[in-house]
């Protein structure tokens, strides 16, 4: 789709799978949590409850790696009958401990792209989740120095887009957005008149995906990754 973007001022980017890897250690910790839940069921079964006590927690525990860890706990008494070992449990939390520690893997090109872009537009940070873990990843990342405004949100519906843009004096047609979630990152702007540009990553979680209907006649442009946007933008 071909889109003109000669009016906008400021671009946001999502942080988790946009500027950095996060979902492949989401992946990795369900692998881990299935081998040890396996003496109780199948690895299939584990996967489809996790994520369902995951979806179910949401509103309590909100996103990030510490929601997803007690809803592994959770799971694991469940689907354990109360029979699971503190030793199990410890090996749980090491999941979620291991995950906190592991060190920001940039995507190719990232700091690059943010340099040349900081050049002719205001950029910001627009990414959910747990507040300590995101600060803490934007602190490893050293890309803070790029951005005029970090936000992380409770969650990305049109209504918090709206709130942020509204507290930033930021005209929605003057706005671009940049992320890899259709659902989240995507779509909530289109709806309110900004404009977005979707970087597909090779995973997303089962919450995070869409279908075709949800995207239909919706005016958005995909490009295979980050570097592309100096050549649109620019």
């Amino acid at each position: 789709m071909n889109k003109d973007y000669q009016h906008i001022k400021v671009i946001g980017f999502d942080a988790d799978d946009t500027l950095w890897v996060n979902e492949t250690y989401f992946r990795e910790a369900e692998l881990e949590f299935a081998k040890l839940l396996a003496p109780y069921e199948t690895a299939n079964k584990i996967d489809q409850e996790l994520f369902r006590k995951e979806i179910e927690n949401l509103p309590l525990y909100g996103y990030g790696i510490k929601g997803f860890v007690l809803s592994m706990v959770e799971m694991a008494v469940e689907i354990s009958n109360n029979q699971v070992s503190n030793k199990t449990i410890t090996k749980i939390l090491n999941i979620g401990k291991d995950m906190l520690d592991a060190p920001v893997e940039l995507l190719d090109g990232v700091e690059d792209v943010l340099k040349t872009l900081s050049k002719d537009y205001k950029l910001i940070v627009l990414t959910k989740g747990d507040l300590l873990d995101q600060e803490r990843k934007l602190e490893k990342s050293n890309l803070n120095s790029y951005f005029h405004h970090i936000e992380v949100m409770s969650d990305k519906q049109e209504v918090n887009y709206s709130k942020v843009l509204n507290h930033l004096d930021i005209e929605p047609s003057e706005f671009l957005m940049i992320g890899n979630s259709l659902k989240s990152d995507i779509l909530p702007l289109v709806n309110i008149g900004a404009e977005a540009i979707h970087i597909p990553f090779h995973t997303t979680w089962l919450h995070e995906q869409v279908n075709e209907q949800e995207t239909r006649n919706k005016a958005y442009k995909t490009i295979t990754r980050l570097s592309e946007l100096k050549m649109i933008l620019n």
